[in-house]
């Protein structure tokens, strides 16, 4: 969908709620793995492209929250990388608020896109300046936007971040090693909100913290989605606490879009021969005289990926076709899946 044609969606008198705010259309990216040149020269070794994300196409409404899960190494801290623009992509486009996020970016509107977007990073203990004090930290995107000039009022702006949160003000003056893993995210969680932004990418922020403090930080991200109306982007390979946040579920496998589905669907059906491995692997409390199968096999190398379908190596259900011919994505009973078995009905719902 076109800038023009979703402005013209707006404009019309439908709710605004029905554009997506974020739309990613085939992005990928490629990293340039290579030996230094001197050594392929004399080594006689070619170039080798590594495919981090290869054609991923999803959508985000207003409000909502969209998980991607997947092993280690599938391409989904790539793909978050790539809506906050760190990285460029090779391929594609992401439409945010009906314009080219990435064009933006090269041009001075791009610190106004820029504060729309921002990020919340898994490791609270690494994204911290330990030199900083907390009012430092979270006053950074203020004054960096020129939102706010030192003084009072930036004073009282840190500590109401910081009490949305769960933190007090009187903790602006403190350091981030007097705090624990979870007031850590907390204050990554205040110092992205300090622009007031509409979509947070969030890089499997809870994998770092203890189960009991990872609901808490969840439940204050939920209840500040509800509250200012956030969009989130949510990464984690954690499928409990997917279940938990997310609206969408995307999982990803080899850099690439297996299926897309509402929550309730994916849990209570999934389609993938992929997901349901997934699924099937998590402990259940009802089942604990059942073996529980685990998901078989490993990641191929990314730098030598199979043809086809990128998971058939490690599929019950594949055939001739899924080893020589790559699946699309596609609607099929509601559910977008990228599976030859499914399509043609080799694998019941």
């Amino acid at each position: 969908m076109s800038a023009a044609t979703i402005e013209n969606t707006v404009g019309s008198g439908s709710p605004a709620a029905t554009v997506p705010l974020v739309q990613a259309q085939d992005l990928a990216m490629m990293f340039d793995v290579s030996a230094p040149w001197l050594n392929r020269v004399l080594e006689g070794k070619p170039r080798q492209l590594l495919h981090a994300v290869d054609g991923v196409s999803f959508d985000i409404p207003r409000g909502q929250t969209l998980a991607l899960v997947g092993e280690s190494g599938c391409g989904k801290s790539t793909v978050a990388r790539l809506l906050v623009g760190l990285y460029r992509p090779t391929r594609g486009t992401m439409i945010f608020d009906g314009s080219d996020a990435h064009k933006t970016f090269q041009t001075p509107q791009g610190r106004v896109l820029r504060r729309r977007i921002q990020m919340i990073f898994q490791d609270p203990y690494a994204s911290l300046n330990p030199r900083w004090s907390v009012e430092s930290i979270v006053a950074e995107p203020l004054l960096e936007h020129g939102l706010l000039q030192p003084g009072p009022e930036l004073k009282d702006r840190v500590g109401e971040l910081l009490k949305s949160v769960g933190l007090s003000p009187l903790d602006m003056i403190k350091f981030p090693h007097q705090f624990s893993g979870g007031q850590r995210q907390r204050i990554s969680i205040a110092r992205a909100l300090a622009t007031e932004p509409d979509f947070l990418v969030c890089d499997e922020p809870t994998s770092a913290l203890d189960v009991s403090v990872q609901a808490q930080v969840l439940n204050i991200m939920k209840d500040l989605q509800r509250k200012q109306g956030l969009t989130y982007l949510f990464i984690s390979h954690n499928l409990a606490v997917v279940r938990h946040v997310s609206d969408r579920v995307g999982v990803m496998y080899l850099g690439r879009l297996v299926e897309v589905a509402d929550k309730h669907t994916l849990f209570a059906a999934p389609r993938h021969p992929y997901t349901r491995m997934l699924l099937d692997a998590i402990p259940k409390m009802h089942d604990t005289g059942r073996a529980r199968t685990p998901v078989q096999g490993e990641v191929p190398n990314p730098l030598n990926p199979p043809t086809g379908c990128a998971f058939h190596p490690r599929c019950p259900h594949a055939n001739a076709r899924c080893s020589a011919e790559r699946p699309k994505l596609q609607t099929i009973g509601g559910v977008s899946v990228a599976c030859h078995a499914v399509e043609e009905g080799r694998i019941g719902t």
